[in-house]
């Protein structure tokens, strides 16, 4: 309510929306969601309200229902999501993480880079307390916020008031370590962001094998996490250990599959992460006229056929299809001839295998395969077959 007060002062209300969540968690948390309503009403401001749509009991589940929530409504209006999290908020959250063991990626809590705007994070919770008192800002506490049932509340209510009797500058201390937290990570990301060469692609990224060889195991589960979040995944510390292991030791072809729905599949020359359960479109209809767009790439007429496989002449008195690579595809090789080469090879000649080959198109005329665009094509239609032909070029949008 103070964050919403303190914006409704400076911003215009119709820069403002507002998201509120009721976590299904008790009347003190549906009366929090009508007391937003009903001031945003009277301000006119947006405001878009959800409930959970199940009893939630763990914090984890808690958060996620909140973040889910907060992360569509920002979509969906193109909006920022700026949150009320205090110092307060950020000292018991690194304490929280020392406790269960975080590395120094984890300590830099609500310190970290994010695209989440965090406003008070520079105040402590009694001066918006005072803040909320001064304005005559009201809100609802929820008894929840003392239950000892939830971790964060044992450590706001017992564990920080005992150390603090202890060490008067705890919380500083606190705040110091996680802003040396803050500064390492951000200098790892800007080393993985800027040195290792990493390629994005539909669905994850590539990490060249070669920026990676002459690590070892302490150094790739310093990088590992900051080379997951570039794709927006997030590693636990079983599959940060996993990952160190699969890039020292993994051969071509093979993959380690991580929680979350993710995975890294060792290629001739990269480490391949893809979310494994990224969609791969069907067969479709190359049209002569507009070409198509299937996936990431785009098949479309060109002017002329380089000397390169990412364009070629293609028969246009025959219906051309498109679709991902098969096991046992074979390329039609030579006009007139029985001439074949199976597809897996060429495409692993090229560099192309494990995630990304089950991804990658293949041109049909009829039922025969005569381009894998960027890898080979067949001379079954040319300008010398005697066939009337198109000439088509493919790109790849990742």
């Amino acid at each position: 309510m103070v964050l919403l007060h303190a914006a409704a002062s400076v911003l215009a209300t119709e820069q403002i929306i507002v998201a509120t969540f009721d976590h299904g968690t008790g009347s003190a948390a549906t009366a929090a969601r009508e007391h937003v309503a009903q001031w945003c009403e009277r301000a006119g401001i947006v405001c878009v309200c959800d409930r959970a749509a199940e009893t939630l009991s763990t914090e984890d589940a808690l958060r996620d229902a909140r973040w889910r929530f907060l992360g569509e409504v920002a979509r969906t209006q193109t909006a920022v999501i700026a949150t009320a999290h205090t110092e307060d908020d950020q000292v018991e959250t690194v304490l929280m993480r020392i406790l269960r063991g975080a590395g120094a990626r984890g300590l830099a809590a609500l310190y970290a880079a994010s695209t989440v705007r965090r406003p008070l994070l520079g105040f402590a919770r009694r001066e918006i307390v005072a803040y909320a008192s001064r304005h005559n800002v009201g809100w609802v506490e929820d008894p929840s916020n003392t239950s000892r049932r939830y971790f964060r509340n044992r450590i706001r209510h017992d564990i920080l008031p005992a150390l603090g009797s202890a060490n008067r500058t705890l919380a500083r201390d606190l705040l110091a370590l996680s802003r040396r937290a803050a500064d390492w990570r951000a200098h790892v990301e800007r080393l993985v962001r800027d040195e290792l060469g990493i390629v994005a692609r539909t669905g994850g990224l590539d990490v060249p094998v070669g920026a990676l060889h002459n690590l070892d195991e302490p150094g790739l589960r310093i990088l590992w996490p900051a080379i997951a979040s570039l794709a927006g995944a997030t590693l636990d510390r079983r599959a940060i250990a996993r990952l160190a292991g699969f890039t020292r030791t993994g051969k071509v072809g093979t993959r380690a599959v991580l929680a979350g729905g993710w995975e890294v599949v060792r290629s001739r020359d990269a480490l391949q992460l893809r979310a494994s359960g990224l969609e791969v479109p069907g067969e479709s209809v190359l049209q002569q006229s507009t070409g198509i767009r299937w996936g990431e790439w785009w098949i479309r007429p060109s002017g002329g056929v380089g000397s390169d496989a990412w364009s070629a002449w293609l028969p246009r008195d025959d219906v051309l299809t498109i679709r991902p690579w098969r096991p046992g595809d074979v390329l039609a090789v030579r006009c007139g001839t029985a001439g074949q080469r199976k597809v897996k090879h060429l495409l692993s000649n090229a560099g192309v295998t494990g995630h990304e080959r089950a991804t990658w198109p293949v041109v049909l005329s009829g039922d025969e395969i005569i381009w894998v665009p960027g890898v080979s094509r067949s001379d079954v239609a040319t300008v010398r077959s005697g066939r009337p032909v198109l000439a088509f070029a493919c790109e790849q949008n990742r």
